[in-house]
């Protein structure tokens, strides 16, 4: 028995090696066809080791008037696996975590996603590009990647905007141009060694692909400056923030537009999307008294008015129907630049009275209110001012006093610029030239002007406009020695949240001034938000920036002067006796450049929800809770899509976007508490 057993297992021993031949001669025919015979086996081969890899190009530089670098194109090193070549995925991650100083799990998360090729880290130091390198870790390498960066931090930061990770222009410039900026992506052949690792020619440059450049109108050293004035102005005030915007009226070029709080594009992606945005493109709010100037331009223009006619302005009330309007003080009989000078709100709704409603609303669209200024930057407001059809005479009367009515500090810059160009109204200008890449520079084409007052209305308006900076007049801290300046202060109730009516504490400062009056070379726009102390008002604490910003503005004309009256550096400033009351509290402290965390903030007020038709200005939901976000949206009929959990910070469309139409939409994006960086 045990021979026959011993027989036949050595019979299928003999079986299965004669099996296991055949299959190593079959594998043996394969390769050899493979090979040498089938034109396929090196492309297979081939592919096995190979792929393509797509590279964003390197954006455009965005240069100032001058040629100064806003914002470049440098190599960051990114960590990248290949998902094939790693064998251990917990031990890989952790030892990169260890590395990089991040989290396990996320970077665990980031190895499991399905995909052969997994950017585990893009944009990281040096420092940490070595650690990896140095750890050899099976399909883990380092790539250089092109990434934005912004030399001058918060210089200019809102209107220049970002470029993400992905190399997509968001805000301002970066969106405004993305199309020339971004360039064309580059895809290249890599081969991986052994160890998954991949093998780049040493000769990649990612700025062979890159976009083409842009000249801004900017001046960068300008910037600069009025950044530093508006910083210590909104200090000595206690205001909450504010802006400056300076334009050429004659060609429409923004020389300068300084915003605080502003921010630093480098940091995009630990800044909240809402602070990121340009306020004095996309942010309406009501103008006050820098408004009137344009009722008196329709009244000449029409000939409801001349120059010569007195206005009653009463004692100190006007009962219309609905509203008993007031002055601080009785003004009474006084003539039409005497209405700018002492800036009466009676004598402006009587003017504005006597153009009639069609005819004020006509003058005020040929200024640009009530439309964006055609600009191109992104999601510009057009701010809100209703048909003439819809006005009330209440209605009619507040919005000649700047009441009722929503514009933004460009609107209001352009639209003085038309006083101070002979009644034409250009268009607000940010890119002066662009150019291929190392291609030279073309100037872009300017818009074409359009009339908006005659020549002789312009220039009686402007002459009146100076009697305001006299020393008689509400804006006499804007006055320049040996330099003629025609203005116009504004001091714009808030409206309280809290109680849906204007505030009685808060106030938007102005003031609109043009230099030299009898040359016009600069319009500078100045909005202080809500300046503390007894005195707010746009004369005693814009007024004075004005004057600041625009001695240094003409000294690049040749033009060398000083303001007559200096703002004082301490921390509250003197009453106004012009000025409205409101009572006193302390001044703020000074105001940090980069926008405070989150958990610093103060608990958000009720929304305040402004209608017109069937339009609606988008409120601020940031700081709110799901249940609050959701409360206010059904509450307005506002369909709202919400990601995450915690308190929202960001949303899209941004706050101040008019929304219209039946089906209006708004995506709110929230994180818990202490993790919205």
């Amino acid at each position: 028995m045990r021979s026959e057993d011993l027989g036949r297992s050595g019979l299928r021993l003999r079986v299965a090696c004669a099996i296991l031949l055949c299959c190593f001669a079959l594998l043996a025919v394969r390769a050899a066809q493979l090979a040498m015979i089938d034109p396929r086996g090196p492309e297979l081969a081939r592919r096995q080791n190979a792929g393509t890899l797509r590279l964003a190009a390197a954006r455009g530089l965005i240069v100032d008037r001058s040629g100064a670098e806003l914002a470049v194109t440098v190599t960051a090193p990114s960590v990248y696996a290949t998902r094939a070549a790693i064998a251990d995925d917990e031990e890989t991650a952790r030892a990169i975590a260890r590395a990089l100083g991040s989290d396990t799990a996320s970077v665990r998360r980031r190895l499991e996603t399905n995909s052969p090729f997994i950017y585990v880290k893009r944009w990281i130091r040096p420092e940490q590009a070595e650690a990896v390198r140095a750890l050899a870790l099976p399909g883990v390498g380092i790539i250089p990647e092109p990434r934005r960066a912004y030399p001058h931090r918060e210089l200019a930061g809102p209107v220049l905007g970002f470029a993400n990770i992905d190399g997509e222009g968001k805000r301002g410039i970066e969106q405004k141009e993305d199309s020339w900026l971004r360039g064309k992506a580059q895809l290249i052949t890599v081969e991986r060694d052994a160890h998954g690792q991949l093998l780049v020619a040493s000769g990649l440059d990612p700025r062979s692909a890159a976009g083409g450049d842009v000249a801004l109108t900017l001046d960068a050293t300008l910037q600069a400056e009025i950044d530093e004035s508006l910083e210590e102005v909104i200090a000595v005030t206690g205001a909450r923030g504010g802006s400056v915007v300076s334009l050429d009226p004659r060609t429409g070029d923004i020389l300068a537009l300084s915003e605080l709080p502003s921010f630093d594009p480098n940091r995009f992606r630990t800044t909240p999307y809402p602070a990121t945005r340009s306020r004095a493109f996309l942010d309406a709010m009501e103008p006050g008294s820098v408004l009137k100037p344009f009722v008196v331009a329709a009244a000449l223009q029409h000939g409801s008015v001349s120059r010569e006619d007195e206005i009653d302005c009463e004692k100190g009330f006007f009962r219309i129907r609905g509203k008993t309007l007031r002055d601080r003080k009785p003004f009474g009989v006084i003539d039409l630049a005497g209405v700018l000078r002492v800036s009466s709100n009676i004598c402006a709704a009587k003017i504005g009275f006597a153009v009639g409603r069609e005819a004020h609303f006509d003058t005020l669209r040929r200024f640009g209110f009530g439309a964006p200024t055609g600009s191109g930057f992104p999601e510009e407001s057009a701010g809100l001012m209703r048909s003439w059809r819809k006005w009330r005479e209440v209605d009619h009367a507040t919005i000649s006093y700047g009441q009722g009515i929503g514009v933004t500090a460009v609107q209001i810059a352009a639209a003085t610029a038309a006083l101070a160009n002979g009644g034409l109204w250009l268009q607000p200008r940010l890119v002066a030239a662009r150019r291929v890449a190392g291609g030279s520079w073309k100037a872009t084409d300017p818009a074409p002007a359009r009339r908006a007052v005659r020549t002789d209305v312009a220039d009686a308006v402007l002459q009146m406009m100076e009697t305001v900076v006299s020393a008689e007049g509400t804006g006499r801290r804007a006055a320049l020695e040996g330099v003629r300046v025609a203005g116009k202060t504004g001091t714009a109730q808030k409206l309280d949240a809290a109680t849906g009516a204007y505030s009685t504490d808060n106030y938007l400062a102005w003031f609109a001034g043009v230099a030299p009056a009898d040359d016009p070379r600069i319009v500078i726009v100045v909005t202080l938000d809500e300046p503390a102390g007894v005195s707010h008002s746009g004369g005693a604490t814009a007024a004075p920036l004005f004057a600041r910003v625009a001695a240094g503005h003409l000294v690049r004309h040749g033009i060398l002067t000083q303001p007559k009256l200096t703002l004082p550096r301490t921390a509250s400033i003197q009453p106004d006796p012009d000025a409205p009351r409101k009572a006193s509290k302390p001044a703020r402290a000074k105001k940090a450049i980069h926008p405070p965390t989150r958990s610093k903030k103060k608990p958000q007020p009720a929304l305040m929800i402004v209608t017109l038709d069937d339009r609606l200005l988008l409120p601020d939901f940031s700081g709110l809770s799901t249940d609050e976000v959701k409360r206010a949206t059904t509450r307005i009929g506002l369909r709202v899509e919400m990601q995450g959990r915690g308190r929202a910070v960001s949303q899209y469309p941004a706050p101040g976007t008019i929304l219209a139409g039946a089906t209006r939409r708004v995506s709110v994006r929230f994180v818990p508490r202490g993790e919205d960086g």
